[in-house]
């Protein structure tokens, strides 16, 4: 996903990346993905494992869509979305992390950020809301706050949508056609479009500085919706099952007992389901 050196580069990502050849293709690939993810989720459900989901993206690049459908099948109590936006009242302050340590995942849950953390080296290095010290600095915070994380046991993953000018600029005329849609389009989104180089020039500097080997970030070319989202369930349901037993977990042996003596049930089962 970067070019020869390693390095992601925009402008190197394949942005021709054919559409999925019909509907009913892609529904069938992302039901066999959801399904895929379910059970992952299950698995760390019962072996108290905890995971992150970090979306970063260009304005109407996808991530609320790609979201949608990685949750879609999940049970609800097992994951958590956090819309980040501006720090609230009670926020400002404090060092920027204060208010994602306060949203870190249980656990046996995912945690899921539509923006994040990132926010220190990207909208607000670029629109000048941090100085230039707090942003250059938030690059070695990151790395360490991540690390203690990972170190944690905490799964990563780091997922930036990428689309072009001219495909960003169709999808704000459909939503401000589209009287369903016109809330997600914002003034903030028609001035950020006017620093596309500058905007640029902080995401590849994000990329270099911030992927890292048990946090790695993936860049996707999202101007095909479909592929998008395929590509993104891929890249999560491989990244939380790497190493990890997604087999169901052996029954409970005193739930069998019981199941035999109230129901009438006799089941017959592998107790080394999981090893």
């Amino acid at each position: 996903m970067g070019n020869g050196n390693g390095k992601i580069r925009l402008d190197k990502l394949d942005m021709t990346a054919e559409g999925i050849g019909s509907k009913d293709d892609y529904e069938r690939r992302l039901a066999k993905l959801q399904k895929d993810l379910l059970h992952i989720q299950q698995t760390y459900w019962h072996e108290k494992r905890r995971a992150i989901l970090v979306f970063e993206g260009w304005d109407a690049a996808g991530k609320g869509g790609c979201i949608r459908r990685l949750t879609e099948p999940l049970d609800p109590r097992g994951f958590h979305v956090w819309p980040i936006g501006a720090p609230a009242a009670d926020e400002q302050g404090k060092h920027y992390l204060y208010r994602f340590w306060t949203k870190l995942p249980a656990p046996g849950t995912f945690a899921i950020f539509d923006r994040s953390w990132y926010g220190r080296v990207l909208v607000e290095r670029v629109e000048g809301f941090a100085e230039k010290d707090q942003w250059k600095r938030a690059y070695d915070e990151i790395n360490q706050f991540e690390k203690m994380l990972t170190d944690d046991g905490v799964r990563i993953i780091k997922i930036f949508m990428h689309i072009t000018p001219d495909e960003q600029l169709n999808r704000f005329r459909e939503r401000l056609s589209n009287p369903y849609k016109r809330w997600k389009l914002t003034e903030e989104d028609l001035r950020n479009r006017a620093r596309w180089d500058d905007y640029s020039k902080a995401i590849e500097a994000m990329f270099d500085k911030t992927s890292t080997e048990t946090a790695p970030w993936q860049a996707v070319p999202a101007n095909s919706k479909w592929h998008a989202r395929l590509k993104v369930m891929e890249i999560v349901t491989e990244a939380l099952s790497r190493g990890v037993n997604v087999a169901p977990p052996p029954i409970d042996l005193t739930v069998a007992r019981i199941a035999a003596e109230v129901l009438g049930v006799h089941l017959t089962f592998d107790t080394k389901a999981k090893d």
